[in-house]
């Protein structure tokens, strides 16, 4: 099928296309190369792409409607997985209208679009920062989240809000996918992952926030996109049993639905780090410092849903999915 991508010269992104290629699907890939990180990696995983039958490469930022409309009616995808987004909890303090024209604006452009060019399914990045000031333990789809601790988290609970609006009055079938740090191969370099075993190489210090004590439920990126691909293939339905005295906040009499994608298994991040360690051979140099606004102590996905719709559970152990990571930063900076 044709499949439209957006944020395709991304981390995940990038990841999914070629796992879509990879099947015989054709890609249509959507980024803007915004300067929020690298450019020059953005481009070195687009290139990759590029190299491959079945892509083509549209730049445009989500926010540019024209633009987007004219791509839908050029290229006319049968399925879209929308994951371009500005990202990063810390630059929504910084930066907030950067969040509102790329995840709220550009978001009402996805879906202006896919209504009106008849998708067959929209599957768009949630996050799992939207669990905000909960801490019920593990995060579960139905319970409620209105308590976003970051601008980052509003714009994408109003995501599933816009989604599920689309849903319910266009019948549009919506699935949002709520990712849990996510980190591997071709990772961002605004990431713990990546900035933590840049300064360990160089053999300076990494500044370790809440003193080490978070608890993250870190999730290789192949088992994302593994995600991502079964939700994409299971096209959202309305759930029958939905009533308005008890909203679920998972499903609806429309086609939405919401999954946790995690590891299921959360990770002190200092034995995170100690993972790196052994994977570089070389020990850290650590900053011990209080949380920083916006963050959140702990993260833990319940999985049940995906385990039961989906038939899947990411399973990639982080001695593995560090390894890999690690493998890949040394050949690709000719460390």
């Amino acid at each position: 099928m044709k499949v439209l991508v957006t944020g395709a010269a991304g981390f995940i992104g990038s990841t999914l296309s070629h796992k879509l290629l990879d099947r015989g699907d054709e890609v249509i890939g959507l980024d803007n190369l915004n300067d929020y990180y690298d450019v020059s990696l953005k481009e070195a995983r687009l290139k990759r792409l590029q190299d491959r039958n079945g892509f083509t490469f549209v730049k445009a930022s989500l926010e540019d409607r024209s633009a987007v409309e004219q791509m839908f009616k050029k290229e006319q995808p049968q399925k879209v997985v929308n994951l371009a987004a500005q990202a990063g909890v810390r630059y929504s303090i910084i930066n907030p209208y950067a969040y509102i024209e790329a995840n709220v604006v550009g978001f009402i452009n996805i879906l202006e679009n896919c209504r009106n060019n008849k998708v067959e399914h929209l599957v768009y990045a949630s996050t799992s920062s939207v669990y905000g000031s909960n801490t019920n333990m593990p995060f579960s789809v139905h319970d409620n989240v209105d308590h976003p601790v970051s601008l980052y988290a509003a714009t994408k609970k109003s995501n599933e809000l816009m989604a599920h609006t689309y849903s319910h009055l266009f019948n549009l079938p919506t699935t949002g996918l709520r990712f849990f740090t996510v980190y591997g191969p071709w990772g961002r370099p605004d990431m713990a992952l990546f900035l933590f075993t840049k300064a360990i190489l160089e053999g300076k210090p990494i500044d370790v926030f809440n003193y080490g004590n978070h608890r993250r439920d870190f999730t290789y990126v192949d088992d994302i996109v593994e995600g991502v691909v079964r939700t994409l293939d299971n096209v959202a339905v309305p759930n029958p049993n939905w009533t308005g005295d008890k909203p679920d906040s998972a499903t609806s009499k429309g086609p939405y639905r919401l999954y946790n994608i995690g590891s299921n298994q959360p990770i002190e991040l200092l034995r995170y780090i100690e993972v790196l360690e052994e994977c570089l051979g070389k020990k850290a140099e650590k900053n011990l410092l209080p949380m920083q606004p916006g963050d959140v102590p702990d993260t833990y996905a319940d999985v049940d849903d995906l385990v039961t719709d989906m038939g899947y559970r990411p399973d990639t152990p982080i001695e593995t999915g560090v390894k890999n990571f690690v493998d890949w930063y040394k050949d690709f900076y000719q460390v």
